[in-house]
Formats: C-alpha cells, structure tokens, sequence
C-alpha cells in the first residue's frame, strides 16, 4: 500500500513538473501549420533563394491575420493531395472543390483565385489540328492525378465525341509536358505553363475556382483561415486579382493567335494603326522624318514580334486630332485609332469598342501659381480644352460635369488664355507637362493633381472581332515596365531645348554671348601658345619624378611603392564587388648575400639584374615589382593568369638554362 502511495505521489509530482512552465510562462504555443509546397508560379525560388509566389504570398498574408508558422513540405501537386487526405499536411492551396473532395478535406469559404485550363502539344506536333476535334481520336492525353482538370477534361472531350485515352500522372506539371511527343500527344493543364519550346496551347478546356483546404484531421484551422480570408477582402477586395496579375496574367496563351485570327491576319495584312499628332509622350509625327515617335511606337514594335506563331505588321497613320483619328476609323481608312478613352455608352453611338488600356496617366490641371490652393474648392471653374481632342471632352463629362469649357486651338493657346484669366486651368497628362513646362514657368502657372486617371485604348470597329482579340492579347504581352519607360522617356525628349530656341528667346544675349566668346578665344589661343612649352617641361618633369619614385634604379621595374598602389586597387575592386581573377607571384633570389660577399655588389647588382630580365621576358603581360632587396612579385591577370601553370613552367625551364650556362 505505501510503495503504491509512493508511486502515486511521484506521477502526482510529474505531472505538475510538466505543466509549470506551461503556466507560469503565461504564453499562448504558436500554431505551426504544414503547408504544401509545389511548383511555380505558386511556389518560386529565385537564384538568390528568396521565396515567393501566388499561394506562398497568399499564405503570408493569412499568417498575418492569423499569426501561424508554417512548416513546408515539397512535392508535386497530386502527391500533396494525397498527404493531404491522409493527414501528413495540414493545408494546400490550389485545390478545386468537388463532391467527392468534400466529403475527404475541408475548404475555405472563399476562393484564393480561378485557373483556366488549356490543352497542351508539343510544338511540331502536326497530327492534332485546333480546326478538328477529331484529330484527337485514338491520342494519349495526360493530366494531373486526382486534379479538376479530369474531370473538365473527360467532360469536354465527351462533349466533342472525342474518342482519347486519358493518362493521369503524379508527376510536375514541368515533368508532365516534356513528356509530349514522347509517351503523350496532348496534356491538360493551367495556360501559365505553356513554354513554345516544349508545349503550345491547342484548346481551352474549361475554368474553375480554387480554394485553399484543410486536413479533415485539422478541422481547428478552418475558423481561423475564414476570417483571415475574409479580412484580407476586407483589406483590399481586388487581393486576389492584383496576385493574379502579378503571377499569372503573362499566360503564354496569350501568345498564341487562334486559328481565326491567323486566318485574319493572313487575308489582312498589314493593321493600320490611326494616331494624333503631336501628343508626346503618347504619340506624335517626326518632323523630320514624318515617322511615328512616343510611347505607342514601342509599344507597337514590341507587340509586332511578341506572338509565338505570328509576326505582325503594323502601319502608323498621322492625324491632327483624336477626332480626325476617329473619323478615318468610322470611314474604314484605318483599323484602329489611339488614344481612345471612351465609356461603353459614348464607343457605341460612334459605332467602336474599346481594348484593354494600353496606357495610363495621372490627369493635372494647369492653374495660375497665386490660385494652386484654392482650385479644388471653386465651385465654377472654366477649363481650356484643344478643339478636337475627344478624351479631353469625355474625362470632364464623366468626372467633372459641372465644369463649362472652352475650345482653343492648342495647349499653348489655351494656356495663355489661363494666365489672362479667361479660363481657370487646362486638363493635361502628367506625361505632357515637360512639353508646356518652360511656358508655364513665363506665364507663372502651376499645376493641381485632379485626383483622377486617364486610361489610353484602342478604339476598334464593332464587328471586327478577330482584329479586337488580337489587339487585347498584346495589351497582355507588352510589359508594363516597357510602356512606362517609353513614357518617362518621351516626356523628357519632347522637353529639350534646341540651341535655336534659345537663340530666338534671348537674341541680344545670345549676340554679346557670340562676342565675349570670340574674344575668350583669342585670349586662349595667346595663352595656349605660352603653355604648350611649359606644358612638356613639366610632363617632363612628372615622368621624372614618377620614374624615381614608383621605379626600382637598379632594375627598372616598379618599386615597392608602386606594388603598395597596385595592391589596393585590386583591394577597392575587390570591395566593390567587381568580376574578377588574378594572382601575386613572389620570387626570391636565393644566396643574394653570399654573392655579394664572395663577389662584391657588382656581381650582386648583375645576379638582381638577370633574375628581372627573366621574370619580365616570361610574365611580359604583367607588371614586375621589386619589393625588397632580393624579392620580386608579380600581378597577373587576363591571359597571363588563365595560362599561369604554362607560364610556370615556361620560367623554370628558362631559369634552368641561366644556371647551366
């Protein structure tokens, strides 16, 4: 009875042992949640080893709402399935809701986004044709095991009477589409990993959204991952389409034209492209040349070689207003007019649709400099706007409807009209203002963000539909860093001031300037003459003075100061993180002393001598130093120090021809 008392009082004694530092620490344990890891775009390494991706970041910004660490485990995409549903994971993301997953995992209330699924080839494949769904008779199409695209797979080959072995794989998506023209003719997949050297989107197959799931084991996530989900909506309710567009809008589906547009394409020819003059950075017509100059020319050179199966043409025509631009697109002289910036309501009275904006900019009201504060609070305000600039006219209507305007020629018309007080502002694009700035700063105007934003389109003909998809999958492709840099670059070209213009501002200036000049040369030519003497007297005398200092008298190789020198050159590039390679060689010249005392210096002075020549003859591509009485060194770089065992070799063998004779 006692040794059971004493054996209760121990696991007694245990148990509150375990427990105290639980309770007397006051800290609530962190939850650490194993999440799956699998391939790009959703999960990325860069070469640095920096973690990023769609579903990485969409769970760092759940831990913030919901302070879990997160534990990661790497496989595919169907090998995590599987953990998941066994429990070895806690949570996925990217995983499309089912039935028959439901009653197997736990899902998110809200979606972390939508994927759309193509059907891949290889590119030389030739026996599975977009325009006959029966090529695909008989054919092996792979998919991801246990995925959604299956299932929208099976769905879409039985609605085309499509006669296919389907093959499920537990392998990467990247594993998988190497296999095309090998053990597969066709493989299902999202459109982000279409690659033109290993896989070519052929049809779509179908969308679906996807969420992220919880182990059925982990059913005390669920709550936690619902609220964060739903106060990152909250936060921002554009959270998953700005990841999307961050990871997943270069598709390289986009970079294919279909089957219809090709056909388009080949009967049309050439797309011509109206354009208003004068309206740096965006578009306007070299003087010079009567080309096409601004931001949309790259925009267009960009885009005629950014399809992977097509090369487009583009023809640039020059009008002298957006309204002229629309009018020729209305005629049928051009395709499509820019820039357009047109609502649904305005683009079909005049008969056109609008593409996905090519440009953006930030919309300023030029205003006098003594009324910048008190702009925004008038409640009447007069603007000054181009006649026939049709976005001008649409951006008030739409945003500032309350506005009366008036129609001046152009901009720097207008903008006098400002300073005289006949108008209150002029509407202009950030990007524009280099090219009015100089003007404002005579007529001590300034300017007034309005708060609002212009996007810049293409506007296109209702019912050329072919020519609109083509159009709105380059706005895809053309990157925005391109476009934006094209911008800042135009807005300062268009700003230069030629030596004419300064001419024609200060005349008188500019003839005293002339004078004061003539005479400056002359003084120089006189004082030039008198320097050019004294100028090679002393590079003369620098070359002697360096030639002592950096140079050794005996041998004539540099000295030691001049290798301290050399040293910290290579010590500053070093630090700078500069590319680079080299070597220090040393050379002693054994028994120095002993010569000198069994021979005298002289013999000394000839032995120091050789032993320069030699090194020098052998490392003839770099520099010798002698940096004591008896050392050498040598810094070798470039050829010398890529080819330095030849040269060792090469100055062994000549020392041991020295010491033979």
């Amino acid at each position: 009875m006692k040794k059971r008392t004493t054996i209760l009082l121990l696991c007694v004694i245990l148990i509150i042992v375990s427990v105290l530092p639980t309770v007397a620490s006051g800290e609530e344990t962190e939850t650490v949640v194993r999440v799956g890891w699998h391939e790009p775009p959703y999960f990325i390494t860069d070469r640095y080893g920096r973690w990023s991706g769609y579903t990485y970041e969409y769970q760092r910004k759940i831990a913030a709402y919901t302070g879990w660490k997160y534990e990661y485990v790497e496989g595919s995409w169907s090998e995590l399935l599987q953990m998941l549903k066994n429990g070895e994971i806690d949570m996925m993301g990217n995983v499309s809701f089912t039935e028959e997953r439901e009653s197997e995992m736990l899902f998110a209330s809200l979606p972390m986004g939508t994927e759309t699924y193509y059907l891949f080839v290889a590119p030389d494949n030739t026996a599975i044709k977009t325009e006959d769904y029966a090529s695909l008779n008989g054919k092996k199409i792979g998919v991801a095991k246990g995925s959604i695209q299956k299932d929208l797979l099976e769905q879409w080959t039985a609605m085309h009477g499509i006669s296919a072995e389907i093959v499920e794989l537990s392998g990467t998506e990247e594993e998988s589409l190497l296999l095309l023209g090998v053990d597969l003719d066709a493989f299902a997949t999202i459109d982000v990993y279409g690659d033109p050297d290993t896989a070519v989107p052929v049809w779509k197959i179908g969308s679906s959204d996807y969420y992220f799931a919880v182990s059925k084991d982990r059913s005390d996530l669920l709550a936690e991952l619902n609220a964060a989900m739903n106060s990152i909506q909250d936060e921002n309710i554009y959270y998953n389409q700005q990841l999307y567009e961050k990871y997943l809008n270069d598709s390289e589906t986009s970079r294919y034209l279909s089957d219809a547009e090709l056909a388009w394409l080949s009967e049309h020819g050439t797309i011509r492209v109206g354009y208003q003059d004068g309206y740096l950075a965006f578009c306007a017509q070299d003087d010079s040349t009567g080309e096409l100059i601004g931001a949309l020319k790259d925009y267009l050179e960009y885009a005629s070689g950014g399809m992977e199966n097509a090369q487009l043409q583009f023809e640039a025509i020059c009008y002298p207003t957006a309204a002229a631009a629309l009018e020729a697109l209305k005629n049928g002289e051009i395709d499509c007019m820019f820039p357009a910036n047109l609502t649904e309501y305005d683009s079909e009275m005049l008969g056109v649709v609008m593409t996905p904006a090519l440009m953006r900019t930030e919309m300023d009201a030029v205003v006098r400099a003594a009324d910048q504060k008190e702009f925004i609070r008038q409640e009447e305000v007069t603007v000054a706007v181009n006649e026939g600039n049709t976005n001008y006219d649409m951006f008030l209507i739409d945003h500032y409807p309350g506005w009366q305007t008036k129609y001046y020629p152009d901009t720097p018309t207008g903008l006098e009209a400002v300073a005289r007080g006949e108008a209150d502002c002029v509407i202009i694009s950030n990007y524009r203002f280099n090219n009015i700035a100089k003007q404002c700063e005579k007529l001590h105007l300034t300017t007034v963000y309005t708060g609002m934003d212009m996007d810049y389109c293409l506007a296109v003909r209702e019912g050329d539909t072919e020519l609109y998809t083509i159009l709105t999958k380059i706005t895809k492709i053309v990157p925005d860093s391109t476009i934006h840099a094209a911008l800042t670059y135009y807005s300062t070209e268009d700003a230069k001031t030629t030596f004419r213009d300064i001419v024609k501002e200060n005349l008188v200036t500019a003839l005293l300037g002339s004078i004061l000049i003539v005479l400056l040369i002359l003084v120089l030519v006189l004082r030039n003459i008198r320097a050019e003497k004294k100028a090679v007297e002393e590079e003369q005398l620098v070359k002697a003075l360096n030639k002592r200092v950096f140079v050794d008298a005996l041998t004539s190789v540099r000295n030691k100061g001049a290798f301290a020198d050399c040293i910290q050159e290579l010590q500053d590039r070093v630090e700078q993180n500069e590319p680079m390679a080299f070597a220090i060689g040393v050379f002693d010249c054994d028994d120095l002393k002993s010569v000198n005392d069994s021979y005298g210096h002289d013999k000394g002075d000839e032995y120091l001598k050789t032993a320069s020549r030699l090194i020098c003859r052998v490392f003839h591509h770099s520099p010798v130093f002698r940096i004591g009485g008896d050392e050498f060194a040598v810094v070798l770089e470039n050829e010398d120090y890529e080819n330095i065992e030849e040269l060792i070799r090469t100055f062994d063998r000549e020392k041991e021809k020295i010491t033979a004779a």
